[in-house]
């Protein structure tokens, strides 16, 4: 799929309503995309644990469109999930974390840092290096 609106008029045209409706749900199981730009901000979003941890939290059980009909918030956010999946699954967290390697910063910090923090490191010492030669 490519982008909430998309999803959103395949929430109209599945549960009733207009586009407006279910836009805020959508953008908010792609908000990742602000973070990471490629499908791999679903890691964070496409899974039953965002759902059940932060939309329908956020959202309630239901919504009520404005055609005045109930429809579950998993039932939208599991849409847009198959959607993404050209409608085969909805992947586990586990689906996502199995395929990542765990590093050795992930262990209370220990080893070496994350390569944004090398990235972060570096540019400071070289504004440092800067500073002191003017």
């Amino acid at each position: 799929m490519a982008n909430p609106l998309i999803h959103s008029k395949s929430s109209v045209r599945l549960w009733g309503g207009v586009e407006e409706d279910y836009l805020p749900l959508h953008n908010k199981m792609d908000c990742s995309k602000a973070y990471f730009s490629d499908n791999r901000h679903r890691t964070l979003t496409h899974n039953m644990f965002f759902i059940f941890e932060v939309m329908i939290p956020l959202f309630g059980e239901y919504i009520t469109n404005s055609s005045g009909k109930r429809v579950s918030v998993k039932d939208i956010c599991e849409y847009h999930i198959l959607e993404d999946y050209g409608k085969k699954f909805i992947p586990n967290v586990s689906d996502f974390l199995n395929e990542m390697d765990v590093k050795s910063w992930m262990g209370n910090g220990i080893g070496d840092v994350p390569d944004s923090q090398k990235k972060i490191k570096h540019a400071t010492q070289r504004v440092k290096r800067m500073v002191k030669i003017d």
